[in-house]
């Protein structure tokens, strides 16, 4: 299965979604976007197609964002992604792109409506949070 994650390695919810992935017996391919963030086309359409706004993946905590102003309704979308291009940590992490479909990650879990049911046990976060249960299945 072809699998991409946009990875922020110091970020948790983008390390335990990794993990879950690879929990999954996948390899993605693993960019780190802080480093090589993608191309305007590319992030506009992975939003669009995760279904959400450009305003809903602008990430606030520990960023510029109040300071560029960035919270002003009358900003355009066209206006944000050039400030998530300009600098990155603006981007919300993980997304993650496979065959099934492109989710924001947030929280980890999420990745696993995009993912085949393909665990084998059970799959604790970091923070010791169980996701899965000893047969491999979800914890709602």
């Amino acid at each position: 299965m072809d699998v991409t994650i946009y990875h922020n390695p110091a970020c948790g919810t983008s390390r335990n979604t990794l993990e879950m992935m690879r929990a999954a017996g996948i390899e993605p391919t693993v960019i780190e976007y802080l480093q090589s963030p993608p191309s305007r086309e590319e992030l506009a359409r992975i939003i669009s197609d995760a279904g959400l706004t450009v305003r809903q993946v602008i990430r606030e905590k520990g960023t510029l964002y109040a300071e560029l102003g960035l919270d002003d309704p009358k900003l355009t979308d066209d206006q944000l992604l050039n400030a998530m291009l300009k600098d990155p940590i603006l981007i919300n992490r993980p997304f993650v792109v496979t065959p099934l479909g492109k989710r924001l990650a947030r929280p980890s879990e999420v990745v696993l409506d995009i993912l085949p049911d393909a665990f084998k046990g059970a799959f604790f976060k970091d923070d010791g949070e169980q996701v899965l249960d000893e047969e491999g299945k979800r914890i709602v």
